[in-house]
């Protein structure tokens, strides 16, 4: 491999990553790999704390994609011991603890669900229960030792509960020592994860140092906001799109973010290059492509990936056919709400303020006899509540239509 080629091969690892930690010792291991013949040892870790993957997760999993393009092992490490932790990151306070059963169950439909990314053949599924479970207490107490609790109250989520008196529990301490010791016992050349696992990475590097190790590299991944354009994606925030959802609910939900995080969407989840997001973003502001058909295409191709190709179409045509020019009038009314707050709305209220109806009352009266539409689907929820992103063509009756945006 040339240096030209080793240059390539870290402009795709860049590509959508926030910080590598230490760029100059990727292209060494890259160049050893290549006169070894070698492949480095790739690891990215999840706890199976839900049952589905959303395209959050998804990030990641691209980046380990693109690992594997170049050649590389990856290591899909489920924490099915962590996982009874739980991942202290960027919380507040202590997380529940799941059973061994929850944890399991989980686990499964992770194994299912990343091959629709990375191949099968060439991705090494490992559990670290395995190795953990094995520790005897007098190896875990030496694991400890290797921390100070000054250290572990430099990570920020710690130091804020320390200094607001929020509880924290011994065994949370514990949680970045066993990520940093999975990558002992893989001895991994890489170690991926999200901006908010920066901590838990770099005690890897540390721990490795300590067993005589080539500490690894770490890249830290962004954080990919969910559909209010705002939060990170989340199944608790109802802002996330299942990677395990019905192609036509992908495609909606991908066809309502707004335009601006389309192109965020494009530069982490699309296989799209970055000069071709480029010419995408100057056609959209050229007026040469409208937004809505650049956003088709992000659809179609996030849909395809999951789905295939035909189930994406599919979903393609029957988005276009709810929003069929022939059904909406051309001059409807639009109503921009400048959005004040990141919690979802109560579709009743907005009815009556968007003047669709006279009260919370009618709205629900009008919900209860099939008679509003969000987006060419029937409301059946006199509750349904909606997030302020993005853009809706609400119709109630069969005259009344109101285009709302959020911005």
């Amino acid at each position: 491999m040339s240096a030209r080629d080793i240059e390539s091969a870290v402009a795709s690892i860049r590509r959508g990553t926030v910080e590598i930690i230490q760029e100059d010792e990727l292209r060494r291991k890259l160049l050893e790999s290549e006169k070894t013949g070698v492949p480095l040892k790739v690891k990215a870790g999840f706890d199976p704390t839900a049952p589905d993957l959303h395209l959050g997760h998804t990030v990641l999993i691209q980046k380990m994609k693109h690992f594997q393009e170049l050649g590389h092992e990856i290591f899909f490490l489920i924490g099915d011991y962590t996982g009874m932790i739980g991942d202290p990151s960027g919380k507040s306070e202590t997380r529940k603890a799941l059973t061994r059963e929850e944890v399991a169950a989980n686990a499964e439909t992770y194994k299912e669900q990343i091959f629709k990314i990375l191949d099968p053949e060439k991705t090494k599924i490992v559990f670290n229960s395995t190795w953990m479970g094995k520790l005897s207490a007098m190896q875990l107490i030496e694991l400890a030792a290797q921390y100070t609790v000054a250290r572990m109250l430099e990570r920020e989520d710690f130091h804020k509960r320390f200094v607001t008196q929020k509880p924290i529990s011994i065994h949370e301490f514990l949680y970045p020592l066993m990520q940093g010791y999975d990558s002992v016992v893989l001895r991994a050349d890489v170690e991926i994860g999200g901006t908010d696992q920066k901590f838990n990475l770099l005690v890897g590097r540390e721990l490795q140092r300590l067993y005589g190790q080539d500490p690894q590299i770490v890249i830290t991944i962004p954080l990919l906001e969910g559909l209010d354009g705002v939060n990170k994606m989340s199944k608790s925030l109802n802002n996330y799109i299942g990677i395990s959802e019905p192609p036509k609910e992908m495609f909606g939900k991908i066809m309502s973010i707004s335009d601006e995080l389309m192109f965020r969407y494009y530069e982490l989840l699309s296989d799209v290059t970055p000069s071709e997001v480029d010419q995408l973003k100057k056609k959209m502001a050229s007026g040469e492509d409208h937004p809505k058909e650049i956003k088709k295409r992000l659809a179609m191709e996030l849909a395809a990936r999951f789905h295939g190709t035909h189930e994406a179409k599919r979903a393609a045509e029957a988005f276009d056919a709810q929003f069929s020019l022939r059904e909406i009038p051309t001059d409807i009314e639009e109503v921009v709400f400048e959005r004040a707050s990141e919690d979802n709305i109560w579709l009743p209220r907005l009815l009556k303020e968007t003047g669709l109806c006279q009260s919370t009352s009618e709205a629900r009266r009008l919900i209860n006899q099939g008679a509003v539409e969000i987006d060419g689907q029937c409301v059946e929820d006199v509750d349904k509540s909606i997030l302020p992103t993005g853009e809706y063509i609400i119709k109630v009756g069969k005259r009344r239509f109101k285009r709302i945006i959020f911005k």
